[in-house]
This record gives C-alpha cells, sequence and structure tokens, in this order.
C-alpha cells in the first residue's frame, strides 16, 4: 500500500493546532492540486484535486470520511475514490511538545485497485508520501502564520 508519513515541528500550541484541523474547511484548500470541496455532513465530504502523477495529470475526486475526531490530538479518516479506483485514509496528529511548540505528524495511504491498479500503485509509491509532505508542511506553514499574525 503506498503511503507516506512526515513530521514537522511548529512553534504553536497543540490547542491552536487543533483549532484549525477540527475544521475541514481551513485545510481540504491545503491538499496539493486542490480544485474544490463540498461538506456532505459533519464527518463527511468529497475533494476534487488534479493529481499530477508524471506521465499525466488526472483529476480526481473522493471522499473523505472523518472516522475520528480526538480532540487536541487526532483526526483520523478514510478515503475512497469517487471518480476512480481508490481506496485509503490517513491522519493528523499532534504531540504537545511544551506550552509553546507541538509535533504535528502527517500521514496519507492511498491504493489504486481495479486492472490498472498494479501499474498505478508503483506510481503512488513516490506520489503519496511526497503529498503527504507537501500536504503536512503547508499546514504547518498556515498553523504559523495565522499564529504570528494573532501574536
Amino acid at each position: 500500500m503506498p503511503n507516506g508519513t512526515h513530521t514537522v515541528e511548529i512553534q504553536v500550541p497543540i490547542e491552536k493546532i487543533w483549532e484549525f484541523v477540527a475544521d475541514m474547511n481551513k485545510w481540504a484548500p491545503l491538499v496539493p492540486g486542490y480544485i474544490e470541496h463540498e461538506l456532505l455532513s459533519e464527518r463527511q465530504s468529497t475533494w476534487k484535486f488534479k493529481g499530477d502523477l508524471g506521465f499525466m495529470k488526472k483529476t480526481v475526486k473522493l471522499q473523505i470520511d472523518i472516522q475520528e475526531w480526538i480532540e487536541p490530538t487526532k483526526v483520523t479518516f478514510d478515503l475512497k475514490g469517487l471518480s476512480d479506483n481508490f481506496t485509503g485514509g490517513g491522519y493528523f496528529e499532534a504531540e504537545k511538545i511544551d506550552d509553546h511548540s507541538t509535533k504535528m505528524i502527517g500521514h496519507l495511504d492511498i491504493t489504486a485497485g481495479g486492472m490498472m491498479g498494479a501499474m498505478i500503485n508503483t506510481i503512488l509509491k513516490n506520489f503519496v508520501p511526497e503529498t503527504a509532505t507537501e500536504l503536512t508542511e503547508t499546514i504547518a506553514a498556515k498553523i504559523t502564520e495565522i499564529n504570528s499574525v494573532k501574536a
């Protein structure tokens, strides 16, 4: 299963990270290749984004189902392709280092199925870790920016 995990330490209290990741409208637009998202309920949404798989660019639509909101430390989600045969999931986790800094971990796994699954999964072995890193870094930068403005 293609997957990636990325960890970053930011100088922001864990409560401020939770304020941000608890609202999907704040971080969905930070997904690499983001086009749009729609909240269907508090725990379900659809996301549309353009994935650059090297040899092709593809618009993908996914359904995201939140499995857990564990305040202030973890958001866990499942995903499934609506436009393509993808399944997977991921999480954002925060670990308090001290009152002013937090370790944030982003994890993503995506597996392609169907006739082209084996070939696509070979490509996803690089794409998924890069996406997990980029998304985690972008969310961390946005949280830091928001909280430095308020300081």
